[in-house]
């Protein structure tokens, strides 16, 4: 019991404690004085209405102003511990906030990865194509047979670009350069722009889910892919730019240019 009481005057505020004993004392010199002097030889009754008016207003009056000069020095002291109490409370929500937000990004990033493998399957699959289309029998068979069918076991292996290194090791002058490779007939510009065009998708989503240092969508961009997507995109016919951009890429462009560099 006595520990209580010590504790809960601990916890006391100092001015009111202070308060309490200069009112004590107050209290006991008016008493004081009121005995000692005229008013001990009197009783109230004799004492007009006004003058005791005057006298309890005199006599009360500092122990207002001291109560209230206490009371603005508490509430000042309140008003400090909630705004402490605000701004604790707007750090946690701003953690929280941070903490939702970086749940949403992470999940966000997964759903990418898991998209982007399906999209690579795509991608080796387009990319397959044009090689058939550069190399293969309409072409004289500038590539064995036994070699694009191993090619072809390897990407059904998910190796899904296995055709887009086999293009980035190529003599590309042998071939007639990059744009014959790419654009010299009409199968050939359809895949190659139908390759542009998933990879700026894929491109576009890696944006969006993206980490401020932009991390996905430059290893996106030095894959043998990218790398390829890199090449088509710089040898494209000045015709053709416009049929082949149908996402926003100024915000990956820079990524790309590191790459070639």
């Amino acid at each position: 019991m006595v520990t209580r009481a010590i504790a809960r005057l601990r916890q006391t505020d100092w001015r009111i404690f202070m308060g309490g004993i200069l009112t004590v004392l107050w209290l006991i010199a008016g008493i004081v004085y009121v005995r000692g002097g005229k008013f001990s030889q009197t009783t109230i009754y004799d004492i007009p209405l006004e003058d005791l008016g005057s006298f309890l207003e005199g006599a009360f009056a500092p122990l207002a102003f001291l109560w209230l000069v206490i009371g603005l020095f508490i509430q000042q002291r309140e008003l400090a511990d909630n705004t402490e109490v605000l701004r604790q409370t707007s750090i946690q929500s701003e953690k929280q906030t941070q903490a939702i937000a970086a749940t949403e990004m992470n999940a966000r990033q997964e759903t990418f990865f898991k998209i982007a493998e399906s999209v690579k399957g795509q991608l080796g699959g387009i990319t397959g194509m044009l090689f058939i289309s550069c190399v293969g029998a309409t072409e004289g068979q500038l590539v064995p047979r036994d070699r694009i069918a191993e090619m072809w076991h390897m990407l059904a292996r998910r190796d899904d670009q296995v055709f887009a290194r086999e293009f980035l090791l190529f003599d590309a002058d042998a071939y007639g350069g990059y744009e014959a490779l790419f654009y010299k007939t009409e199968i050939r510009r359809r895949h190659t722009e139908n390759f542009m065009r998933t990879f700026d998708r894929l491109m576009e989503m890696a944006r969006n889910c993206d980490s401020p240092n932009g991390i996905i969508a430059e290893s996106m961009a030095q894959t043998a892919h990218g790398l390829l997507y890199n090449h088509m995109r710089e040898h494209q016919p000045a015709e053709l730019k416009f049929e082949c951009a149908p996402v926003d890429t100024a915000d990956y462009e820079e990524v790309f240019e590191r790459t070639r560099a």
